[in-house]
């Protein structure tokens, strides 16, 4: 979904995250001094080998002979396994760990790795990876038994494990195989759900930063809690509410509300749908959830009612219930089919589940019911661009811009307008301009530290200068101290950089401001992936760097 807080690059990208060679703008990362050079390991080989004295002939002859006859359990111990006799062959493996030489590490790690097989065939989570984790021992740069422990550590509910296997493997295969990406991203994705619904439940509310509860509010152009104007001398719980919203005192707005309630005055219906919306910005979902469904389920008036099924049908998307969310915007459409914020935010849901036909009639039937609605005109030119880019229209791409030229001349106050449309000139590298249209954006509204984000991330994408977007970046946090789009970005970037720890503290920082388990899901991936990407390079004395 486009927003002012939103990034032009995919919101996360796995292999970047465990140290691909593939970029965020043009910074890349690589791995140094990674293994041993196999030219130089060869010829060490070679010179051991002359060293053998001739009094240790007599052993070296030993020592062939036990070899062979593991190779043969071995052989004998794979057909078994391929026939599905997976009791035989771990015989046979066994039979082969106990004839194998101890010298032949290599040799016993094979045999180790498959006898695992035969017990993962089983089912037998902690053999295998007993079985892979004596693999290792032997042969510290095993992909097989790293990929098997990291199968074997999923399935027993081992995450960080798995993680960290799957992650050892992809670095190993130097990222090239697709099918230990795909394992990493599932074993991420689940890892993440998994911290995110722990932190959750232990988290402290932290109120949204001043700019941020003021853009939320700035999406609903047919709010009635906004257009409701309380007389000076009023003194009830939410004459109080709507004054402290007024004047930003956002911290007392939730008591407030309470108290008329408590009171059950004459806006208690008002009171409730406001409590549910600062319900939502706190990350407090169930509370919110509960509020709304009684405005929902009262004789409120028709805007209000309205109003909190949009709401609901939103944190219905966070908590990725499309079938409610859809539901509740059919309803409210069904209640008052005029109100342009219905299609505005339906239209926002669509984009973000890459619906895109349904994404641009929505936005184009919310600037028809209101054509100054600037905001729904701008995602509108926003989810045209998605659309073209999507069915590679280039006539609709010339018109986007077009669209785009157009809206910043009608609505010249407009933040949005400049940052979506620098978004578009990003994704088309013409970074000059984006440039200059951040700029304007930031003439409108100089508040918005997401803006100095967006500069940052201009400076990697035209020319990789990462201290220019550092230094852009710490500016945004300066200035908003609760911006979680800033110090998700400088997170991504100090991966890259290879500051590892420093990118843990960053993501921490992210989290705590999350909002959302879909947030928070996504914050612990990069943070897992970072923590991964540390403890292997600290085991294998990895350096990162970028380059």
């Amino acid at each position: 979904m486009a927003s002012t807080g939103s990034t032009p690059f995919p919101k996360w990208q796995l292999a970047i995250l465990l140290g691909a060679p593939l970029a965020i703008g043009l910074g890349y990362l690589y791995l140094r001094n990674r293994f041993e050079d196999p030219e130089k390991k060869k010829e060490a080989e070679l010179k051991a080998k002359t060293t053998i004295s001739l009094d240790n002939e007599e052993n070296a002859k030993v020592s062939e002979s036990a070899i062979d006859r593991a190779m043969i359990l071995k052989g004998a111990g794979n057909r078994a396994f391929h026939g599905a006799e997976y009791d035989k062959a771990i015989t046979l493996y066994n039979e082969a760990i106990e004839a194998c030489p101890p010298d032949r590490t290599e040799d016993l790690a094979t045999f180790y790795q498959n006898r695992s097989a035969c017990y993962e065939k089983r089912e037998m989570w902690d053999q295998v990876k007993e079985d892979c984790t004596f693999a290792l021992k032997l042969n510290e740069k095993y992909v097989k038994a790293y990929l098997r422990r990291s199968r074997a550590a999923e399935k027993s509910g081992d995450l960080v494990l798995a993680l960290e296997d799957v992650t050892s493997a992809c670095i190993l295969e130097r990222f090239q195989v697709q099918s230990s990406l795909v394992n990493a991203d599932r074993i991420l994705k689940a890892l993440g759900r998994q911290h995110a619904r722990e932190a959750l439940s232990k988290r402290q509310p932290v109120m949204p930063s001043k700019h941020f509860i003021k853009t939320y509010f700035s999406a609903f152009l047919e709010d009635p809690i906004t257009k409701i104007h309380i007389d000076d001398k009023e003194t009830s719980g939410f004459a109080k509410a709507k004054r402290a919203l007024d004047s930003q005192d956002y911290e007392a707005i939730v008591d407030a509300c309470s108290e008329e309630l408590v009171s059950e005055g004459h806006y208690k219906y008002e009171a409730l749908l406001l409590r549910a919306t600062f319900y939502l910005l706190l990350g407090r979902h169930e509370e919110a959830q509960v509020d709304l469904g009684k405005v929902i389920e009262s004789d409120a008036s028709t805007k209000v009612k309205v109003n909190a099924l949009i709401k609901r049908a939103s944190l219905y998307t966070q908590l990725e219930n499309t079938e409610k969310c859809l539901e509740d915007f059919a309803n409210a459409a069904q209640l008052d089919a005029g109100n342009s914020d219905i299609y505005h935010h339906r239209g926002q849901v669509y984009l973000l589940l890459e619906r895109m036909d349904e994404a641009t009639s929505e936005f184009a039937k919310a600037v028809e019911l209101n054509s100054d609605f600037s905001i729904a005109y701008i995602q509108k030119c926003y989810a045209d661009y998605r659309h073209a880019q999507f069915h590679k229209n280039i006539g609709a791409l010339t018109q986007v811009r077009a669209d785009f030229e157009h809206a910043l001349e009608r609505f010249p106050r407009c933040a949005e307008a400049y940052i979506l449309y620098a978004q578009v000139l990003s994704d088309q590298q013409e970074w000059g301009r984006a440039e200059a249209l951040f700029d304007s954006a930031l003439a409108v509204d100089p508040n918005n530290a997401t803006l100095y984000v967006h500069k940052g991330l201009v400076q990697l994408q035209k020319n990789t200068d990462f201290d220019k977007a550092v230094k852009l970046i710490n500016k945004a946090i300066e200035m908003d101290d609760k911006c979680d789009f800033a110090y998700e970005t400088l997170g991504t970037i100090e991966v890259q950089r290879g500051n590892l720890r420093r990118s843990l503290e960053l993501f921490e920082k992210a989290i705590a401001l999350a909002k959302t388990e879909l947030e928070m899901t996504h914050l612990f991936s990069l943070k897992d992936a970072a923590a991964a990407q540390l403890k292997v390079s600290q085991r294998w004395g990895l350096d990162w760097t970028v380059s």
